[in-house]
């Protein structure tokens, strides 16, 4: 199997991504329902069968596909979803504009410029009951198994099993940006509906070089 990435397989991540949302769309709801507005299920849905319509016309590289994605979610999406995923995917793009295919490294790199812009549109600290303390851990992971000669497979496998781990952790945090920030102590107890949808991005990722063949 290569370890190398290849536009086509980006697609089937993003495209996986969608499936997983809206298999997983209640789910999110229910979540967003106990410390938030009841809307990112619904919102994230929408927004990725939006970005899939425009996938059916196939992006040449893996920074335009990246592009796409973003610019879709954020002007489809609304609540903070749209602005925090669509900057994640359009910090993603510049990172692999030069590349024809990206391995773990350049993958890795990729993902970690857009938490990097998450972090830096959201204003969020790891422990604030938010996506970064899902896709903090992720990134921390990837790095970790690449330093330690992992293959992209096992590479993927770390990450969305540390960001299933983080979305786990978020449950006993007291929120400390966003809607739920407003019910202080209140929002204990309940998982953060923006770690659960970033661990279904890791484990699709995963999933999806996972089913290369």
């Amino acid at each position: 199997m290569s370890d190398v990435v290849s536009t086509d397989d980006l697609v089937a991540w993003i495209r996986a991504f969608r499936d997983a949302v809206q298999q997983h769309r209640d789910e999110l709801t229910a979540l967003d329902s106990a410390i938030g507005d009841a809307d990112h299920g619904s919102n994230m849905a929408r927004g990725l069968d939006a970005v899939v319509v425009k996938l059916e016309t196939p992006p040449a590289s893996a920074a335009e596909l990246f592009k796409t994605v973003g610019m879709t979610l954020v002007s489809s999406v609304g609540g903070a979803s749209g602005p925090l995923y669509g900057t994640f995917f359009l910090r993603m793009g510049p990172a692999l504009a030069d590349t024809d295919g990206a391995d773990a490294v350049a993958l890795g790199a990729a993902l970690r410029a857009g938490v990097d812009g998450v972090v830096a549109r959201g204003k969020a600290e790891p422990g604030d009951k938010t996506m970064i303390d899902a896709l903090g851990p992720a990134v921390a992971a990837w790095d970790d198994a690449v330093a330690a000669g992992a293959d992209v497979e096992a590479v993927s496998a770390a990450a969305a099993e540390a960001a299933a781990k983080g979305r786990d952790a978020t449950e006993p945090l007291v929120a400390r940006k966003g809607r739920a920030s407003y019910l202080g102590e209140r929002s204990a107890g309940h998982i953060d509906p923006g770690a659960a949808s970033s661990a279904l991005l890791l484990e699709t990722l995963r999933d999806s070089l996972a089913a290369r063949g």
